[in-house]
């Protein structure tokens, strides 16, 4: 990889999002109904103005978030997060975006996520990450698994999908856990 990034692995590259992006794919990807089923995102159109202010507050870094992009191949992908990080608690929620489909079903999710959840936990410190999806998105699901987190609880019918309440199906990972997945033979 030619390019400088804040966290790499052999195929992806997470690096800070840069006001470029907005000229790019991303913002049509929180357009796409397919790409932000089972997010928060796609309720509103999401304007190339709001993708540039959202690049501007996430370069702000004020220390309760990490925002990266997800560099595959020289091309933005999707972006993954560190938010809510509270000092005090050690304690984060997760969170990904994988906006080209390209990406979907290959483990790019995966390495993105490990090196993420490893900088969270060794370099930030964290005792806790936590993420919380909708109980149909599989895909999220299977990810907050193969990352080592276990699931924690139900928030019942605490989300509109689809016409319907939906449940959420919250996860989380110590990081006493995450260092024994490391370990070898573990």
């Amino acid at each position: 990889m030619s390019e400088a990034f804040f966290l790499h692995g052999p195929r992806v590259g997470l690096r800070p999002l840069r006001l470029s992006d907005a000229d790019g794919p991303y913002p049509g990807w929180l357009n796409d109904a397919e790409v932000c089923e089972f997010n928060s995102h796609h309720v509103f159109p999401y304007s190339l103005e709001r993708a540039r202010a959202f690049i501007e507050t996430a370069a702000r870094n004020d220390r309760t978030e990490i925002v990266l992009a997800m560099v595959v191949e020289g091309r933005h992908v999707g972006n993954v997060a560190l938010q809510a990080i509270h000092p005090l608690n050690r304690s984060a929620e997760f969170s990904i975006l994988i906006g080209d489909r390209r990406c979907w079903g290959n483990g790019i999710g995966h390495e993105a996520g490990a090196l993420l959840l490893d900088h969270g936990f060794s370099a930030l410190g964290l005792n806790r990450i936590g993420c919380g999806t909708t109980e149909d998105n599989a895909g999220m699901r299977r990810l907050a698994v193969k990352l080592g987190m276990r699931e924690e609880g139900c928030r019942r019918q605490a989300a509109w999908k689809r016409g319907r309440f939906v449940d959420v199906i919250e996860y989380g990972i110590l990081a006493s856990e995450f260092t024994a997945l490391a370990k070898p033979g573990a």
